[in-house]
């Protein structure tokens, strides 16, 4: 059961924190947030106290993933806890620096199914098309840390009209994902442009968006944005939360926005420990995405990225968290928990373990509540009972 000394679900405001002297002009403009990224060592000592761990980790940050926060985001950081959730996913550490045995540099096997530069066709009918290398800050647990960014030995080289040419010899493809890198970071036009090519495709029917643009900029979900998005339907947008302390008012107003547009949201939350790896954060969590109208959609176990060990998990954290949740809320607020499959698997869903037992008419079943039921299989009607049923329809 679910401890009752569950974290605050409320929506509250940050801005500005960390900027007391930044006019709300400034603050609620998504150029300036930009422009004002913390990105080096100098800047994060101006604000907070770094432990030698992450002093170590910034310092070594340029060779791997570039750090980079938003100061929305880099405003939910308790100063005075080192252990903070929000920090231990955007700050890093020393600790990757080093690659444990199973670790891989492209662990879902993406360049593996790559058959133009730029777009990963794993699934039958659906691809991902990573359009950019950029995000507006980067998570230090990031699949794709390889490419993303640009301080990696690997650059994403997208071939744009190869990428198009393909989707339109391949009319088995019907859902395109959008991802990088984060699409949202492109300008108004420029998003449209893309988008408009893809609905010129006829036999792609569904555009989805894959972004954290709306946890770790909100401000960039504007009017503007959300009339260009609408223009696309069927279109959804996957975002990213982790925590429930990320979905602020600013958040929420985001979200809403591209809701009242008509765009299904979902998120995807991936397992780390000491950020989320409690069913007290997760249910905190779903619950703040349910009221912003946001769908729990997946939560992740951690990807074997390289340097990444001291943010898993193992999985029966994450087992017994989606145990813990079932039949304790509503089915809405559960995710599917899921692996992708080490070097190209795809994605797994990974269960509690509900059936009891199988015979040859019946299944054993067990509960949230730990209680067995036994479900039996269909009973086919005798021929004779038949018989029997349609001379009644016949004399009625």
């Amino acid at each position: 059961m679910i401890s009752p000394s569950e974290p605050d679900t409320n929506f509250t405001s940050h801005a500005p924190g960390y900027w007391p002297d930044c006019e709300a002009e400034n603050w609620d403009d998504y150029k300036w947030q930009l422009r004002n990224r913390i990105n080096s060592l100098s800047d994060l000592d101006a604000h907070i106290k770094l432990t030698d761990e992450e002093r170590a980790g910034v310092l070594l940050a340029g060779n791997k993933l570039a750090m980079s926060i938003t100061p929305h985001f880099f405003n939910l950081i308790d100063k005075n806890d080192p252990n903070c959730p929000i920090r231990r996913q955007v700050i890093p550490r020393i600790e990757e620096a080093w690659t444990a045995p199973e670790e891989l540099a492209d662990p879902c096997g993406e360049d593996s199914h790559m058959p133009v530069p730029g777009l990963v066709h794993r699934y039958p009918d659906r691809v991902l098309f990573l359009v950019t290398d950029r995000c507006a800050s980067y998570c230090r647990y990031c699949t794709r840390s390889r490419v993303v960014s640009g301080v990696g030995e690997q650059q994403l080289e997208t071939q744009w009209e190869q990428a198009f040419q393909y989707l339109e010899e391949h009319t088995e493809v019907r859902d395109v994902l959008l991802s990088g890198g984060d699409p949202l970071l492109f300008s108004d036009a420029k998003l449209d442009k893309i988008l408009t090519r893809l609905r010129a495709i006829p036999h792609i029917q569904f555009l989805r968006i894959g972004s954290r643009i709306p946890i770790f900029l909100p401000q960039r979900i504007t009017a503007e944005l959300c009339d260009i998005l609408k223009k696309h339907h069927p279109l959804f947008i996957s975002i990213h939360s982790n925590h429930p302390k990320e979905l602020t008012t600013e958040v929420r107003e985001g979200l809403i926005r591209l809701a009242d547009a008509g765009i299904p949201l979902g998120n995807q939350s991936v397992l780390l420990r000491g950020v989320n790896d409690s069913p007290e954060i997760q249910k905190s969590l779903v619950h703040k995405l349910l009221m912003a109208r946001v769908r729990p959609y997946y939560l992740y176990q951690c990807d074997l990225i390289m340097g990444s060990s001291h943010l898993r998990t193992s999985v029966a954290e994450g087992v017994n968290i989606i145990e813990t949740l079932r039949g304790h809320t509503t089915g809405y607020a559960v995710p599917q928990f899921v692996i992708d499959g080490p070097g190209g698997g795809g994605k797994i869903p990974i269960n509690p373990n509900y059936v009891v037992d199988t015979s040859s008419n019946k299944v054993t079943l067990r509960n949230f509540e730990g209680d067995i039921f036994e479900y039996p299989d269909p009973t086919p009607i005798p021929t004779a009972d038949m018989k029997a049923l349609h001379e009644k329809a016949l004399c009625s």
